[in-house]
């Protein structure tokens, strides 16, 4: 995406969309909406991009009510039309139908169906899907792989986690989200920061650390954490391999 200095960050990045939705020849674009800053940030740049063609899709599956209460609060401020549609049904019926071990929860069942249901209603409408990962969570592999993960455009792809939050300020998102600690809502009580183990603060500084290179001063067992991170999920990553005959 080219910079351009004289026009805000948030409508460089609408504009981004905006070629990218023309460039596929799509009608608009449909994104989940959990309530979360990164969802919230993605689906106001799709409306800045694309108007009253973008649908926000609110999938609850057994999830915190609160999650649905905070996009119905986005949508309703910055007028992007939403459809709810209620998952927890499909999970109750489909889970038991897969061999798994009793007691453990498919966590990663929820944003697979999530997706589906967002790719059935991208082409019932021309749309394309907009992801909402961002660069900390793409890194690190804090994604489901063809869930959240699985997605046409990533407006938010090349932003770390703290350059969220200043996009967030930028179009003047509800305090209530801003304020709000980033969950990808699995269980309750359930938050990013304490499943990784660290503070996004520090995976950013990690992070941009090590695409300089420069990483004094930073404590040896947290680098080592990031680094372990990268290498597990790199398998999310990774390009389809090239045999030579």
């Amino acid at each position: 995406m080219a910079v351009d200095i004289a026009r805000p960050l948030a409508g460089q990045v609408s504009v981004w969309m905006q070629d990218r939705v023309r460039e596929a020849g799509a009608k608009g674009l449909v994104l989940g909406m959990s309530g979360g800053i990164d969802s919230s940030v993605v689906a106001v740049l799709a409306k800045m991009a694309c108007g009253d063609n973008v649908l926000g899709m609110i999938m609850p599956c057994h999830s915190n009510p609160a999650s649905a209460e905070d996009a119905k609060l986005v949508a309703r401020k910055f007028g992007i039309k939403t459809h709810f549609a209620d998952l927890t049904a499909t999970y109750d019926v489909l889970v038991p139908r897969i061999p798994h071990v009793e007691g453990f929860e498919l966590t990663n069942v929820r944003p697979r169906l999530r997706m589906t249901a967002l790719y059935c209603a991208a082409q019932a409408l021309g749309y394309l899907v907009a992801g909402t990962s961002n660069k900390t969570e793409l890194a690190i592999g804090y994604y489901t792989k063809w869930g959240d993960g699985g997605s046409d455009i990533l407006p938010l792809g090349n932003f770390f986690k703290h350059q969220v939050y200043q996009l967030a300020r930028e179009i003047d998102m509800p305090q209530e989200v801003m304020d709000k600690a980033p969950t990808a809502d699995l269980w309750e009580g359930q938050t990013d920061e304490n499943e990784i183990g660290m503070t996004y603060s520090e995976i950013d500084a990690i992070l941009a650390a090590l695409e300089s290179g420069e990483l004094s001063g930073f404590d040896p067992a947290s680098v080592k954490r990031v680094r372990t991170l990268i290498a597990e999920s790199e398998h999310k990553r990774c390009p389809i391999p090239r045999f030579q005959p």
